[in-house]
């Protein structure tokens, strides 16, 4: 009975996710950028820019997507890539004026669309959703931290 709650729990779980990803994505489409484009956009509001590795860690956007989508953006003049001064071999990432423009335009808009579903919410609900989610997370982190990486040799 238990693995049959637990299953019905993660199904959920991974529905809940799926459904706000397509609301956000909807949204995201209709303003113009791919969901990558307005994550590394967002990412890099009201920042001075970061390296491109502290810019996948952040939106969790592996290496070599990241290049190609900072490539996109930096095309229609949203990114530029400057070298970094403590590291000449690394590069920093960071909004045009014009990018900067987008982010103040788009952001604030786009949370207050992807808000729409929660509006019946209480700060109640909000609480005791925070407590489960970050009970959850402990829980998976520990998991995680017990888990040994596998080799290829």
């Amino acid at each position: 009975m238990k693995k049959e709650r637990y299953l019905r729990s993660i199904r959920l779980l991974a529905e809940c996710f799926h459904a706000f990803q397509q609301i956000s994505d909807t949204n995201v489409r209709r303003l113009g950028l791919t969901p990558p484009q307005f994550d590394i956009i967002a990412t890099l509001g009201n920042t001075p820019g970061m390296s491109f590795k502290e810019l996948g860690e952040k939106t969790l956007i592996t290496k070599g997507t990241l290049t190609g989508i900072v490539d996109r953006l930096e095309e229609k003049g949203l990114v530029v890539r400057t070298s970094c001064l403590e590291d000449r071999r690394s590069m920093i990432v960071r909004l045009t004026a014009q990018g900067e423009n987008d982010f103040q335009r788009l952001f604030a808009p786009h949370i207050q669309f992807c808000k729409q579903a929660f509006l019946s919410y209480s700060d109640n609900d909000f609480a005791a959703l925070d407590h489960e989610l970050a009970k959850l997370k402990q829980h998976l982190d520990e998991a995680l931290a017990g888990i040994t990486p596998c080799s290829n040799t």
